[in-house]
């Protein structure tokens, strides 16, 4: 496995970068604004293409690179279904997976630090944001933080893991790297108690002045979304509303862009036809099926996804390789079903 701890001296975050092979699917975990020409540059140099950007939660120190990311490099953006972001691509949950080839990442609600704060383990490490630091624990009095919440998420879900899991933190101040769950439960002083209320104690007392960029990036990180500011992807955007009401027509053809767990749970659109984002490239190139399937059929694509982010990206995408007549579903199978549309469910391979 390609591995890579990068450390941003301003705020101190550590962001990561991972990969299975070299000239393969790469995932980011963290990053921030500043440095996304030097995880451009890293991602060249190692010959990866970024598949997945993921936030471990609403950072208030620094501004997140996931939209930027996602601008520069068609990557699926990631975070937990409870953060009060305007769109990602994917919203994960406790129980699902973030993958890529050849890795994959559960995911563990850990809310305390944040209500929307995420742990994700592989078998022999676990990256846990600001829910558990090297010595120490995240704060819990902002952004709905709760001290109950936190002991919960520490004592309950990461602390029963293997005392061998390496634990990599969201931040380190003193120029620690790397700990393991045992090295935590032994000698991180803020683990050092016998409950709930003694770990609040300790929490509700801490008289931390706020993060430095708070007022600033907080809104900034709330704020991500695909704008439909390009004229062309404006004139090809159809509301869920509209998108409806299509259900019937025989001119229509739904294009389901989703990976096969995320069509398990919510379901499709009777009829779709699926082709993975990640598979994109292939699909929409010519002699790919997509770009194949299109000359053949008199029917005009709608695309759609979870949320309307990868469905817009496609949509670019294909305006680049000359497919037109494409349109693409705002809000995803999301606003499919708001706004009263029904789903099938598959069949999940066994």
């Amino acid at each position: 496995m390609i591995f890579r701890q990068l450390f941003d001296s301003i705020s101190c975050t550590y962001t990561y970068l991972l990969a299975s092979r070299t000239g393969g699917e790469a995932l980011i975990i963290d990053p921030v604004l500043d440095n996304i020409d030097r995880y451009t540059q890293l991602l060249g140099e190692l010959d990866l293409k970024l598949a997945k950007a993921v936030d471990t939660h609403v950072h208030a120190d620094h501004i997140t690179a996931l939209g930027a990311l996602r601008d520069r490099t068609r990557c699926v953006t990631v975070m937990g279904r409870r953060s009060q972001v305007d769109r990602v691509s994917m919203r994960v949950e406790e129980g699902d997976t973030i993958d890529i080839e050849g890795i994959s990442l559960n995911v563990i609600h850990t809310p305390g630090h944040t209500d929307d704060s995420y742990c994700f383990s592989l078998p022999d490490r676990v990256f846990t944001g600001d829910t558990l630091l090297i010595r120490g624990t995240g704060r819990t009095d902002f952004q709905n933080g709760s001290p109950a919440d936190a002991y919960n998420s520490i004592f309950i879900k990461l602390l029963t893991l293997p005392d061998e899991t390496f634990v990599y933190p969201g931040h380190d101040y003193k120029g620690n790297t790397v700990s393991t769950i045992g090295e935590e439960r032994a000698h991180n002083p803020r683990l050092q108690v016998k409950s709930a209320d003694e770990y609040a104690e300790i929490m509700n007392n801490l008289d931390l002045p706020n993060p430095r960029l708070m007022d600033i990036a907080v809104p900034a990180n709330l704020s991500i979304g695909f704008a439909q500011e390009d004229e062309t992807l404006r004139k090809a955007t159809v509301s869920a509303t509209e998108a409806v009401s299509e259900i019937e027509s025989p001119d229509t053809l739904f294009v389901d862009l989703r990976e096969d767990s995320e069509r398990a749970k919510a379901g499709v659109i009777a009829g779709s036809v699926h082709v993975p984002y990640q598979r994109l490239d292939e699909h929409i190139r010519p002699g790919g099926a997509f770009h194949a399937m299109i000359a053949q059929s008199a029917k005009k694509p709608l695309l759609y996804c979870a949320f309307g982010e990868r469905s817009a990206l496609a949509l670019k995408a294909m305006g680049e390789t000359g497919i037109s007549n494409v349109r693409h579903l705002d809000g995803g199978i999301d606003g499919w079903i708001k706004a009263g549309g029904k789903v099938e469910f598959i069949k999940t391979k066994p």
